[in-house]
């Protein structure tokens, strides 16, 4: 990529007044960020949501040097840009609506694994919560020693997953709210080091930008996108995994949660999820598995036959010979196997069970009928 396309996919995410999901809709419109900055004034008016205010804002000269000056960070310390459109942008985090347009990487990791999973939880972390996550994670290497642990490299439960992570030798990515000219906590940059070999640190802010409260509030909203799911360890009655959670479901997304004694102040967050539906409650891997559908036995099934009568279009006969391998498949291994958007393999679907081809289940899996 171009120092000058990186320089504009920057620029547009500088521009006061517009956020991720106005950005997203002039790249999808116009094919990249270049057009707000090297086209006529009068046609960038015609834009849904571009002001003349945001237009003045757009030409500010300073705009692009802090872009620049961007670049310069981004190449003194290795630092990969993903944009929204590129290949290695997470595929899980694009179907989001307000999924930022560039991200920031350090470290070596797919961020489109087979499978991922976020875990988080109270910054008060006990020794109950702690065992918790370390057996978890124990468990679920076992089963997928390639899935992907995400979390937000805070105090407690954040951080005791990151470091499980490494001790079972699972790729481990920490999302930061601030940029990654620096660690926070400071006292969690030895972890976040380590971490850099397998795994990484994500953020879609640029240097500079401190760890304020209100980030905190958008990068839960990378933690939720990213995943297949979510698990809540600990939480107290209020807190930021009960909000990564409410963003997880808002993305239907799967929601997890480990239950806890009913006067522990830091066990009233997940026995809320739970009573109020919000969560489903798991005590183990398996519990995790079989909400989500992962077969951990991987027994192959006698290959599915196409049915002679139906006439398919060229998309349905690209899913329906994902079944020959399998008779149950989740949503997100479809998108990976098809490169189709999970909207696009949404549609896709649809169409097949009013055929009555493919029947979906629990945890947004589907089964070949």
């Amino acid at each position: 990529m171009q120092d000058q396309d990186l320089l504009y996919r920057i620029g547009i995410t500088l521009v006061k007044g517009i956020g991720c999901i106005t950005a997203r809709q002039v790249i999808e419109t116009f094919g990249d960020a270049s057009f707000l900055f090297k086209e006529k004034k009068r046609l960038l008016e015609r834009i849904p949501g571009i002001s003349r205010k945001i237009l003045s804002e757009i030409h500010q000269p300073d705009l692009l040097k802090r872009a620049e000056k961007e670049i310069q960070f981004i190449e003194k310390n290795k630092i990969t840009p993903l944009f929204i459109t590129d290949k290695d942008y997470p595929y899980r985090l694009k179907d989001c609506i307000d999924a930022p347009v560039l991200l920031y990487l350090k470290g070596n990791v797919n961020l489109n694994p087979e499978k991922s999973i976020s875990i988080v939880g109270t910054r008060n972390a006990t020794a109950y919560g702690k065992e918790i996550t370390d057996n978890l994670i124990q468990d679920v290497s076992s089963s997928y020693p390639e899935i992907l642990i995400i979390s937000g490299l805070a105090y407690g439960i954040d951080v005791c997953s990151h470091k499980a992570a490494l001790k079972h030798s699972l790729p481990t990515v920490g999302v930061l709210a601030h940029g990654l000219d620096r660690i926070y906590p400071y006292s969690h940059r030895n972890i976040a080091v380590e971490m850099l070999s397998n795994g990484g640190l994500l953020s879609d802010f640029m240097s500079g930008n401190k760890p304020d409260r209100q980030n905190f509030i958008k990068r839960n909203r990378i933690v939720a996108g990213m995943s297949d799911c979510t698990i809540v360890v600990e939480s107290a009655e209020k807190g930021g995994a009960l909000i990564t959670s409410s963003i997880a479901d808002s993305y239907n997304k799967d929601v997890f949660a480990f239950p806890g004694k009913v006067n522990d102040p830091y066990s009233l967050g997940c026995n809320k999820l739970i009573r109020e539906k919000k969560a489903s409650l798991i005590t183990s891997a398996d519990d995790l598995f079989k909400e989500m559908g992962w077969d951990k036995t991987q027994v192959k099934p006698p290959v599915v036959q196409k049915p002679i009568f139906q006439e398919l279009s060229p998309e349905e006969e690209t899913v329906i010979g994902l079944f020959s391998k399998q008779k149950k498949i989740q949503l997100n291994s479809m998108a990976i196997e098809t490169n189709f958007t999970i909207s696009k393999l949404a549609a896709i679907l649809f169409e097949m069970e009013m055929k009555g081809l493919v029947r979906c289940m629990p945890g947004g899996i589907y089964e070949r009928i």
